[in-house]
């Protein structure tokens, strides 16, 4: 077990201690126990309802879960791996860092999604704590924009989707009602994996041509000794910011989702 996987767990840990602490306060006789878990979990059919206790078990289960429903049915995976792409093909190395492209990538998926999540909470999010609906009407009408945002992605290369109704041994769906989610997420995300990876390689060719064109000329003056990298990286910089190119990457990336 590593250090992030330790300290991961001493936080879980914690969570579960303050949570029992608090439960314990709330409690007239200061008792802690299965039964009033079950209970305040039974009991707990209204946002109201729940307990403290119950609140942040609820909130440590969707932060485990939120990096996966991130990168699986957002427009994270294409945008991180199509910057991981240019880095390399720059040959900058740690230039832009992690954090860098991962804020990036980020904020760029906030701002492709907003308008499916302002869906999912003026049609699912606000009814519920309004109690104007229940949790599995607020769960499914929560999925219904993002069901729609990753079909209009799929439906581009509908043979991703065939592919896992074949697998899953489903019939022919009639309308998209009858995909199931787990098959759309995974037609989802092997359709995100193509685009970016084609994205990539049509970023990789101007790179490459520089690469090319400066080795050759290393070789045709006798300079086979000096890495053609580092002549190479100033003339690639170069042209990438004269091109204007994280404008046209940005620009490029955020119109593929329209």
């Amino acid at each position: 077990m590593n250090w992030a996987s330790k300290r991961l767990w001493v936080a879980a840990a914690a969570l579960c201690m303050v949570a029992v602490a608090v439960h314990a306060q709330e409690t007239p006789d200061n008792t802690f126990g299965i039964d009033n878990f079950v209970n305040s979990a039974r009991g707990a059919v209204a946002p109201e309802q729940f307990s403290t206790t119950m609140t942040l078990f609820v909130l440590l289960t969707v932060l485990s879960l939120a990096p996966a429903i991130l990168v699986m049915t957002t427009s994270f995976t294409r945008i991180i791996v199509v910057l991981g792409f240019l880095r390399q093909a720059m040959a900058t190395q740690q230039s832009p860092p992690n954090q860098v492209l991962i804020g990036l990538a980020l904020f760029l998926t906030f701002f492709i999604m907003a308008p499916t999540y302002q869906r999912v909470n003026s049609e699912a999010i606000q009814p519920y704590v309004n109690q104007q609906i229940g949790a599995e009407e607020a769960l499914d009408r929560g999925m219904e924009p993002i069901r729609e945002f990753m079909f209009r992605q799929v439906l581009r290369h509908p043979k991703d989707l065939a592919l896992f109704m074949n697998i899953a041994k489903l019939d022919k769906p009639e309308t998209p009602d009858d995909v199931p989610t787990h098959v759309l997420i995974c037609a989802f995300v092997l359709n995100e994996m193509r685009v970016a990876f084609t994205i990539g390689f049509v970023i990789y060719i101007p790179f490459l041509i520089i690469d090319m064109v400066v080795a050759s000329t290393l070789m045709a003056m006798g300079m086979m000794m000096l890495p053609p990298v580092f002549v190479s990286l100033p003339f690639k910089i170069i042209m990438f910011v004269l091109a204007d190119g994280w404008f046209l990457i940005v620009s490029e990336l955020v119109n593929s989702f329209q």
